[in-house]
């Protein structure tokens, strides 16, 4: 007996369905609120250490997270509801790309603003 793979919609659970929005929506804002506690982290060791240029970086890195949480974020769960609603699948490549290039551009904006020190 075969098995529908994982993520394909097949097979899945009516309840799965429906909480699929809410667990996208929410790891989305999870990635934004984890993002701006970096600028925080950022912009706190740029005061302390008075160095204007790690600062201004917090305050880049701050922007990228409130971009996730403001416009990603809301944009992702309107399409995971379309998606969900026409029966069809939610999968989004090139959001998850971005997603991992922001990412990884807070982890570089970091790493530069540690080892500045």
């Amino acid at each position: 007996m075969s098995r529908a793979p994982r993520g394909s919609g097949r097979g899945t659970s009516g309840a799965a369905r429906e909480t699929q929005p809410e667990r996208t929506a929410l790891s989305w804002q999870r990635t934004g609120l984890g993002v701006l506690g970096v600028a925080a982290l950022l912009a706190h060791s740029a005061v302390a250490g008075d160095a204007p240029a790690r600062l201004a970086a917090a305050g880049a890195v701050a922007l990228l997270g409130l971009g996730v949480l403001g416009w990603l974020a809301p944009l992702r769960a309107r399409a995971v509801h379309r998606a969900v609603g026409r029966g069809g699948g939610v999968a989004a490549p090139r959001l998850a790309l971005l997603a991992a290039a922001l990412v990884a551009a807070v982890a570089g904006a970091t790493l530069v603003a540690v080892l500045s020190r």
